[in-house]
């Protein structure tokens, strides 16, 4: 999976289109990505202990690797990964301005 935590992405696809945001975590098994602020869902939560009321909290979901890229700085738009090997090194670079990503 060409998406790492930590990557600035911009939503390419569904409720969220148009939208960035931070990667929280990378389920790469599952092909998902966990980004923040970014499909929201309310999740309803039971009380842990009697007297306690329960509460409806909303969660960032995980969403499919593909309705998203990574947003190149450089470029202000999104764009396609690819390699570059430098001194025995992998780096990704943007596909549109050929320049490093982080």
């Amino acid at each position: 999976m060409k998406i790492k935590k930590g990557d600035n992405v911009i939503i390419i696809a569904g409720k969220d289109k148009g939208r960035r945001g931070n990667v929280l975590s990378v389920l790469p098994l599952k092909d998902k990505v966990q980004v923040e602020g970014i499909n929201i869902v309310k999740k309803h939560v039971r009380p842990k202990k009697q007297g306690e009321k329960g509460q409806v909290i909303e969660l960032p979901f995980p969403m499919q690797a593909s309705n998203m890229q990574i947003f190149c700085a450089k470029c202000k738009k999104g764009s396609r990964i690819g390699y570059k090997i430098e001194a025995k090194e992998k780096i990704r670079i943007c596909k549109r301005c050929l320049t490093p990503l982080k």
